[in-house]
């Protein structure tokens, strides 16, 4: 058995802990920083208390709230300029993972030059960017703990990571009193994301027993608490634990990586504007189908986890396959849509070859799937999800 393990930096967790940015800007010196978001944020009044926070200590703190939800090479570079004008010292990501991840992106860009689509690859980025503090507002992304920044360079059409040890924060602040503004449908999309992270890590060629302890807790607490944080947002243990099982599944997925539903859901996208979390969570009972007969006693346990239930004397490989279906479940109990006719962005099956094709290209974590995938099964996995 070999395996490595990393972490980021260090995490606060509780309520109230986005109050500690404060104290940390003020550990590291910082004298102009930079809180990198999105409109909402700024509209609930979300990014000015942060920034006070900062300003209350006599530092200049400038907003940019410009991410899109599928954040782009264009967007992140408009960002990096207006901290490398300023010359800000500390960035502040703010919001669900698009924030988070142009904010990692912004941190080394200050320091390295030219656009964020010349370090979209593996360990491109040449110097250690400024610190960089993450504070999520959805509980699902796990962005706050991992070394991707994922973009989507509209040239083209294609997504691609800034995947770099150099993006790991250093410092995330888990509050789970900001993921209360959160309506049902985005705590039950971001919810499934990290479901999709902890799963896929679980069960990809790279996992070890450490990243399992963290994918193991984190599908406990999703299958145990997204629906109560979706349809009951107010209640502060569900929110406590989903903020807790997304930064669990982030940590699965920094150190193991995802599969062929995270490269299947890339297209969607980036050629029809699909969110991450709603593409993850519709495909993820497709891939999981698929994937069972490879790696039946890990999906087997994962239908055990999710559901907790012990099923009795039923053998693996249909215990494998029960996870599919409780995967299934889930997404309808969460009524989100579970076909791809349900998007209503204009799919059709002449599109799937395409689609395939930069799933396949998505090599990654294509490779790290726990049963091999060609273009006939990508095409084969998109009209199952068709209707």
């Amino acid at each position: 058995m070999q395996f490595q393990m990393h972490m980021a930096g260090r995490v606060f967790f509780g309520q109230g802990a986005s109050a500690k940015v404060k104290d940390l800007a003020d550990s590291l010196g910082a004298k102009r920083v930079v809180v990198v978001t999105d409109k909402t944020m700024q509209e609930l009044g979300v990014a000015e208390k942060i920034a006070s926070f900062v300003r209350g200590t006599g530092r200049e703190v400038f907003i940019f709230d410009e991410v899109e939800p599928e954040p782009s090479v264009e967007t992140t570079d408009k960002a990096a300029e207006l901290a490398r004008e300023k010359s800000c010292d500390l960035v502040v990501g703010l919001g669900g993972g698009s924030s988070m991840d142009v904010a990692k992106a912004v941190s080394v860009l200050v320091t390295n030059e030219g656009s964020a689509a010349k370090y979209q690859g593996l360990g491109l980025v040449k110097k250690p960017g400024v610190p960089k503090i993450m504070i999520p507002t959805t509980a699902g992304t796990g962005s706050e703990v991992t070394f991707t920044a994922v973009l989507i360079r509209r040239s083209d059409g294609v997504k691609g990571g800034i995947n770099d040890d150099k993006l790991y924060p250093d410092y995330s602040l888990l509050d789970p009193e900001l993921t209360v503004s959160m309506p049902p449908y985005v705590t039950a999309s971001t919810g499934m994301d990290a479901l999709a992270h902890a799963l896929e890590a679980y069960t990809s060629r790279q996992a070890s027993p450490f990243s399992d302890m963290f994918a193991e807790e984190a599908m406990v607490r999703v299958g145990r608490w997204l629906r109560v944080a979706t349809w009951n947002g107010s209640d502060m243990e569900a929110r406590s634990e989903m903020m807790l099982a997304s930064f669990y599944g982030g940590v699965a997925l920094a150190n193991a990586g995802v599969g062929a539903c995270h490269a299947l859901a890339y297209p969607l996208g980036g050629m029809f504007g699909v969110s991450h979390g709603v593409a993850n969570a519709l495909l993820l009972p497709y891939v999981a189908r698929f994937n069972s007969l490879a790696a039946p006693a890990k999906y087997a346990k994962a239908a055990k986890l999710l559901s907790g239930i012990s099923y009795g004397n039923l053998g693996i490989h249909e215990v494998a396959l029960a996870c599919s279906e409780i995967l299934d479940e889930m997404v309808m109990d969460l009524e989100l849509p579970n076909t791809l006719s349900k998007l209503e962005v204009g799919i059709k099956e002449e599109h799937f070859e395409e689609m395939a094709i930069k799933a396949m290209g998505v090599s990654r974590p294509m490779e790290n799937n726990p049963r091999k995938m060609d273009l006939a099964d990508c095409v084969k996995i998109y009209r199952e999800a068709m209707e």
